[in-house]
């Protein structure tokens, strides 16, 4: 901003004789200078934040009252030039009130419990709401893009063609795109036609729909368990002896097969290894358990026979030639395994398996039919 205009110029200053001063003032005596009586705190708020926009701060302004926001937009857009000195001035003054300000409090409920979130209980922060009447939902599109694509689908189904056309249009695209594609091909059409009848649709529209939807999700229970039965019932069973297995699945045959369905495809045992694990990550899995382990799991494998054997063989096959031949011979030294200790040596592997698998470093093939048993 060289050489510009200052916003409202000091008042004509004057020597002892009433005569101007002279106009070569030296570079200290300017930049010492006061910002312009005349400028108003409305006016100083507006060049640091033109100011800071400038240099590419990210400003929260939406989180200001709507006349704030209103009175720091007609402010901005009334100014025109402010000189070097003036900023400088401003700038000054402000980082010395920063300076001077030790605290800030949001000033009100809804700002104590958006700041406290996560820190005081869900039930606490909704009794606070409803006894203050405080709008419990900050930004409701928010809440929703942070919604798994299993929760967002159905309110598509069961919502008119309308709010879903706004929903999708609030989605991020690749998100939106997910759903539209799970969706039966003629609510599909539907809502992409809705879509392009949206360009008229206000704000506070938007809004509301956002408010209401979010609600529901904010609406439902707190869960005891982080995951579903399934997967519960399907951790404990992975790591259990295969005859309690066995006799956990096949009465739930009886009595549930939808359920015991789901588990068989939940379940992974070593018996599941060569169908669910690449060739090229055998390697790997069996570093991340201690050989004399991998010894005991392979062998009593191997005693075992069917497809606790073909596991083992597999395994050895996609090791290393000098390797395999390596665990063959202790193998051969142990001879023989008791059982307990070699389904806990198996368990043991699998644990390995799934461990990497949740830390993204290996991917295990997608059971088919989901018909696996133990």
């Amino acid at each position: 901003m060289n050489n510009l205009t200052p916003l409202a110029p000091p008042a004509r200053a004057t020597g002892a004789a009433g005569d101007p001063p002279s106009r070569h003032v030296s570079a200290p005596m300017a930049a010492s200078r006061p910002p312009p009586a005349r400028l108003t705190r409305r006016q100083k708020a507006a060049i640091i934040v033109r100011f800071l926009l400038q240099e590419g701060a990210d400003l929260p302004i939406s989180d200001l009252p709507d006349d704030l926001q209103s009175a720091l937009t007609q402010q901005i857009g009334a100014m025109r030039h402010v000189d070097r000195d003036t900023l400088a001035a401003v700038i000054t003054e402000f980082a010395d009130e920063l300076d001077h300000l030790g605290l800030t409090f949001p000033g009100d409920l809804a700002g104590a419990l958006t700041a406290l979130d996560g820190r005081i209980s869900p039930q606490t922060a909704a009794r606070l709401r409803k006894e203050a009447g405080v709008r419990e939902i900050g930004d409701p599109w928010a809440v929703i893009r942070a919604q798994e694509l299993d929760a967002i689908l159905p309110i598509l189904t069961r919502e008119s063609t309308e709010v879903s056309a706004v929903l999708l249009s609030k989605l991020p695209v690749a998100k939106a795109a997910e759903l539209l594609h799970q969706l039966p091909g003629e609510q599909a059409r539907r809502i992409t036609y809705a879509i392009t009848l949206t360009g008229n649709v206000r704000p506070e529209t938007v809004d509301r729909i956002g408010l209401s939807l979010a609600a529901a999700f904010l609406a439902r229970p707190a869960l005891a368990f982080d995951a579903n039965p399934v997967e519960r019932l399907g951790a404990i069973l992975n790591i259990s002896p295969a005859d309690t297995r066995d006799q956990v699945l096949t009465g739930l045959d009886e009595d549930d097969a939808e359920f015991s369905r789901k588990l068989r495809k939940a379940i992974f045992t070593f018996a599941h290894i060569p169908a669910r694990l690449t060739a090229m990550d055998v390697p790997r899995i069996t570093r991340e358990i201690e050989r004399p382990r991998l010894v005991q799991a392979l062998t009593h494998a191997r005693a075992s026979g069917g497809d606790l054997a073909e596991t083992a063989e597999f395994l050895l096959g996609n090791l290393t030639r000098r390797m395999a031949e390596a665990i063959e011979e202790e193998m051969q030294e142990a001879a023989r395994v008791k059982p307990k200790d070699g389904e806990a040596a198996m368990n043991d592997l699998v644990g390995a398996i799934r461990a990497l698998e949740a830390a993204g470093d290996i991917t295990l093939l997608t059971p088919e039919g989901g018909d696996e048993d133990g």
